[in-house]
C-alpha cells in the first residue's frame, strides 16, 4: 500500500479522497490556490502545499507545480478526483516518467477514451452498441451532408474532444447542416484546441444511463450497475439516482457483461463510467467514457455498500478485484443525489461570496459530500458545485420523501443555492413517475414560467 499521496483537486473531492486516505491509514497531501487557503481540504490533510494564484491555470492544471509538489511531499501516488487533470493523458505519463503512481487508467487507454470518435469505435469493434453514424471524423460540411443522408436526420455533430455540450448541434434539415457545421467546429476548437466533428444518428427524447465500473490490473472487470442522469440543463447534470426505473434486470446484466468483457480487452484498470442514451423502446447505445471518478460516484456507494475512492487507492496499488470487493456486488434500495450548486435557482448565474449560515441535513440514509461552512467563501474562479446531498431509501418512493426531507433542513445563507429548485423537481408529478428525459428541465421550466 502507499505511504502517502498528492490529492491534484480542490473542494469536496479532495476533502473525499483525503478521509479514504485517512480510512486507509495512508497520508495525504493537499495542494492549493491562493484562494482556497482557508479551504477544509487544506486543514483535514496531513501536509498542505501552495501551488499558485486563484486562476485555474496558474495552480491545478500547472502540470510542473502539481509534480513539484508531489517531489517535494515524496508521494507515492496522485490522486486527481475529477475534472482538472483527471483525464489528461499527459500528466498521467509526466506521473509514470516521475515515477509516481497516477491512480488512474494508462495514459493510452485515457487517450483513445477520451477521443470520442475513437472510443465510438473501440466499443462497436468489441460488440458495445452504439449509434449509427459517420466512420471517423467528418472533414467538411460536404462529407457530413453524405454521413446524414446515409444515418437520416435527425443527427447530432459532436466534437471529438469535446464535453459539457460544447461543438455539439443538432441538426434537423439538410439546408440547416452547413450553418450549424461551421459553429460547432468554431466552439470546440475554441473550447479545446481541436474542431475536429463527427455524427451520429441523434435518438429524439432519451434517457440518460451510465454504468460504474471497476477494474483492476490483472485483467479483472467488474459492473456495479447504472445511474440515471437525466435531470439535466444544458448537457450538465443536477439530479442523479440509482437504479434507473428503466433499466430491468435483464439488461442490466447484459451491458454490465459487454462493457466488462470489453474493457478487459482494451486494458482499461480502476474507476471509470460507460454513458449511453436509451431510446423509447429501452435500446442502449454508447456516447462516451469518463475514466476517472464520477461526481455522482455517491449514489453508486449508497446502493452497493462500494467505497469507490478507497477502491481506486487499493486497485492503483495491485489489489485485486477480489481483495477489494470481499465478496459479490448486492444492490439495496435506491439512492437519489442533488447537486447543490452556488447559483441563482432561476437564472443559473453563478453566486460567489460569502456563507454566513450553513447548516446540513442529517439524519437516517442521509449523506452530504461538502467542503462549506458557515464563514466559508466560495471563491469565483472555479466550478459553482459545493455540496452533494445524497439519500438512500428502501425504495423510490421513501427515496425521494427522504430527499424532501432533507433539502427542507438544507439551510444555507449568504449566497444564492440551487436548494428551491431541487425541491421543485422533487415535487413534480412527472418526476415521482418516473417519466422524464434529457429534455424534462426544459419543459420543467417552461410549464413554470406559465
Amino acid at each position: 500500500m502507499f505511504n502517502k499521496i498528492l490529492v491534484a483537486n480542490r473542494g469536496e473531492i479532495a476533502l473525499r479522497v483525503i478521509c479514504a486516505c485517512k480510512e486507509l491509514g495512508i497520508r495525504s497531501v493537499a495542494i492549493y490556490s491562493e484562494a482556497d487557503r482557508n479551504s477544509l481540504h487544506v486543514r483535514f490533510a496531513d501536509e498542505a502545499i501552495c501551488i499558485g494564484p486563484p486562476q485555474l491555470a496558474q495552480s491545478y492544471l500547472n502540470i510542473p507545480a502539481v509534480i513539484s509538489a508531489a517531489e517535494i511531499a515524496n508521494v507515492d501516488a496522485i490522486h486527481p478526483g475529477y475534472g482538472l487533470l483527471s483525464e489528461n493523458a499527459n500528466f498521467a505519463e509526466v506521473c509514470e516518467a516521475c515515477h509516481i503512481k497516477f491512480i488512474g487508467p494508462p495514459p493510452d487507454v485515457i487517450r483513445l477514451m477520451g477521443e470520442k470518435e475513437k472510443a465510438r469505435a473501440a466499443m462497436k469493434q468489441h460488440g458495445v452498441p452504439i449509434l449509427p453514424g459517420s466512420d471517423g471524423v467528418v472533414a467538411s460540411e460536404e462529407e457530413a451532408l453524405e454521413w446524414a443522408r446515409k444515418v437520416e436526420f435527425p443527427v447530432i455533430l459532436k466534437a471529438t474532444a469535446g464535453g459539457g455540450g460544447r461543438g455539439m448541434r443538432i441538426v434537423r434539415k439538410e439546408e440547416d447542416l452547413p450553418g450549424l457545421y461551421r459553429q460547432a467546429q468554431a466552439e470546440a476548437s475554441a473550447a479545446f484546441g481541436n474542431g475536429d466533428l463527427y455524427l451520429e444518428r441523434y435518438v429524439e427524447n432519451p434517457r440518460h444511463i451510465e454504468f460504474q465500473v471497476l477494474a483492476d490490473e490483472h485483467g479483472n472487470v467488474v459492473s456495479l450497475g447504472e445511474r440515471e442522469c437525466s435531470i439535466q440543463r444544458r448537457h450538465q447534470k443536477l439530479l442523479e439516482e440509482s437504479p434507473s426505473v428503466r433499466v430491468t434486470p435483464e439488461l442490466r446484466q447484459e451491458i454490465g457483461d459487454v462493457i466488462s468483457k470489453t474493457l478487459s480487452q482494451v486494458g482499461y484498470h480502476n474507476a471509470g463510467t460507460i454513458e449511453f442514451l436509451m431510446d423509447q423502446q429501452r435500446r442502449l447505445y454508447f456516447i462516451e467514457m469518463n475514466t476517472r471518478i464520477q461526481v455522482e460516484h455517491p449514489v453508486t456507494e449508497m446502493v452497493t455498500d462500494v467505497d469507490l475512492v478507497k477502491s481506486q487507492i487499493m486497485i492503483a496499488a495491485g489489489a485485486k478485484l477480489d481483495e477489494v470487493l470481499q465478496g459479490p456486488i448486492v444492490h439495496r434500495g435506491h439512492a437519489i443525489e442533488c447537486r447543490i450548486n452556488a447559483e441563482h435557482p432561476e437564472k443559473f448565474t453563478p453566486s460567489a461570496g460569502k456563507i454566513t449560515t450553513f447548516n446540513p441535513p442529517g439524519g437516517t440514509g442521509v449523506r452530504i459530500d461538502t467542503a462549506a461552512y458557515t464563514e466559508g467563501t466560495i471563491p469565483p474562479y472555479y466550478d459553482s458545485l459545493i455540496a452533494k446531498l445524497v439519500v438512500r431509501g428502501k425504495d423510490r418512493s421513501e427515496a425521494i420523501s427522504r430527499m424532501t426531507r432533507a433539502l427542507e433542513m438544507f439551510i444555507v445563507e449568504g449566497i444564492y443555492t440551487t436548494i428551491p429548485l431541487h425541491r421543485r423537481i422533487l415535487a413534480d408529478p412527472d418526476f415521482r413517475a418516473g417519466d422524464f428525459d434529457t429534455g424534462f428541465i426544459e419543459k420543467f421550466l417552461a410549464k413554470k414560467e406559465k
